[in-house]
C-alpha cells in the first residue's frame, strides 16, 4: 500500500510539471528546492510531497533572457526580461 501511495504521488508530481520551456524552468527549480527541503525534514516521503508542492508554488528564475535591437542611430540597445 505504501508503494502505491508513493508511486501515485510521484506520478502526480511529474504530471504537474508543464512542458513549456519558459515556465517549465520555474516549476523544475521549485520542485528541486521543495524535494530537497522535504527530504531533510521528512525523509523520502517528504521529498516526494515537497517536490510536488514546490512545482506548484514555483521557484526562482535562473536564466535571464536578453532582447537586443539596433536603433535608428545605429546604437545597440538591450533589455532583460
Amino acid at each position: 500500500m505504501r508503494k502505491l501511495i508513493l508511486t501515485g504521488a510521484a506520478f502526480a508530481a511529474l504530471t504537474i510539471l508543464p512542458t513549456t520551456t519558459d515556465a517549465g524552468e520555474r516549476h523544475v527549480t521549485g520542485a528541486a528546492i521543495g524535494a530537497g527541503i522535504g527530504a531533510v525534514v521528512a525523509g523520502p516521503p517528504g521529498a516526494i510531497f515537497g517536490g510536488a508542492i514546490g512545482a506548484v508554488v514555483k521557484g526562482p528564475r535562473i536564466t535571464r533572457h536578453k532582447h537586443c535591437w539596433i536603433g535608428r542611430s545605429g546604437r545597440r540597445y538591450c533589455e532583460r526580461k
